[in-house]
């Protein structure tokens, strides 16, 4: 008697999850999150310097309240990829994750996206309040500080964090070529300690997560889908 094949349905749930959680899927998610992530630091930050002149007279420029509106439209896009980025990297990684090194990895990248929120809520609460004109210049500038420093300081740590333990976990696994995985050790100690002193820094983790994304997309066409580990 011959074995019962699985209903077309079924068949077409897992075609569905594989195409979901392959390599392939990490690295688009990868892409799209540190291109609207980029985008979104460098729209910010032009439009408000840091340490620059008195918030009221920034604000007054309609082009910087555009930019920043743009900035925080693109803000929940870059969360959701971000998060489908971790995802199929814990989903691919499997039975070869270190529950050690996998708790810090979750935990850290979500706690970088909830100061990454964090700090668009404030530019938000920032724009509204100075077109109402509800919000004086005192108070306008402490909610850019905070909002800048949430950014530079504490999100670009957990950031920091989220690449050594991503790099610690592809050297384990051997899910990533080792060049990259060590990249991302020196890159993310470079955060970890020096982002305070480094105009820019924050643009690290984005370029680090396209380059890794890049490397995975292309790893897709030249290896199978399932199963994709590289030499030590």
């Amino acid at each position: 008697m011959s074995e019962a094949r699985p209903a077309p349905h079924a068949r077409m749930r897992r075609a569905i999850r594989r195409v979901l959680t392959a390599p392939r899927a990490a690295a688009v998610a990868g892409i799209a999150f540190a291109l609207l992530l980029g985008a979104m630091l460098i729209l910010v930050r032009l439009a408000v310097p840091p340490g620059s002149a008195d918030t009221d007279a920034l604000l007054d420029d309609a082009s910087r309240r555009n930019s920043i509106r743009l900035a925080l439209n693109l803000a929940p896009y870059a969360g959701i990829t971000f998060l489908w980025f971790i995802g199929v990297i814990r989903d691919n990684v499997g039975e070869r994750e270190d529950r050690l090194f996998a708790t810090v990895f979750l935990g850290s990248g979500l706690l970088f996206l909830a100061m990454l929120y964090t700090s668009m809520a404030l530019w938000a609460a920032l724009v509204v309040t100075y077109t109402d004109g509800t919000v004086g210049n005192d108070g306008a500038d402490l909610a850019r500080t905070t909002a800048h420093v949430l950014t530079s300081i504490y999100a670009v740590k957990m950031a920091a964090v989220f690449m050594i333990s991503t790099s610690t976990i592809a050297l384990r696994s051997a899910s990533l070529p080792r060049w990259l995985a060590l990249l991302g050790f020196l890159l993310g100690l470079t955060l970890l300690i020096g982002s305070s002193f480094a105009p820019w820094a924050e643009l690290i983790m984005p370029v680090w997560v396209l380059l890794l994304s890049v490397v995975l997309l292309i790893g897709t066409y030249r290896r199978p889908e399932t199963g994709q580990e590289y030499e030590r």
